[in-house]
């Protein structure tokens, strides 16, 4: 049951990590003409990775699960701007740096949640100290 919660954070460390890489594309190409903005549905990516999709078959109860991380179309949804500019391109520089930086605060605490899960499995497999 603990390690189901372990691969829960492991899947949303891999999912923060992919919208990382898209906010980062957004942002570098604010100035490209025609180039449209996409995000993440985190929460559709997610729900993906550990209710839905191809699983691997367990032939014993102790196997660990192998979620990974992939993107469908589903999930990366092109923006729509506020303020849409003459030359086509839909990126916001401020909403994509805000956005940024909320999913880099939220990976920091996936690691910091996931590092606490760690420790106190490690507590109790050498029974204190």
């Amino acid at each position: 049951m603990e390690l189901n919660v372990l691969s829960q954070h492991e899947n949303a460390l891999k999912f923060r990590a992919l919208r990382n890489q898209v906010l980062s594309a957004n942002i570098a190409n604010a100035d490209t003409p025609g180039y449209k903005a996409r995000d993440l549905d985190f929460d559709a990516a997610l729900k993906n990775a550990t209710g839905k999709g191809v699983r691997l078959m367990a032939t014993s109860d102790g196997h660990i699960g192998t979620g990974k991380a992939t993107l469908t179309s589903e999930q990366l949804r092109y923006r729509v701007p506020t303020q849409p500019t003459l030359d086509g391109n839909t990126v916001e520089t401020d909403v994509e740096q805000a956005a940024f930086a909320e999913n880099a605060l939220m990976y920091r605490a996936s690691l910091a949640f996931l590092d606490g899960k760690i420790r106190t499995l490690r507590f109790a497999l050498k029974g204190g100290d």
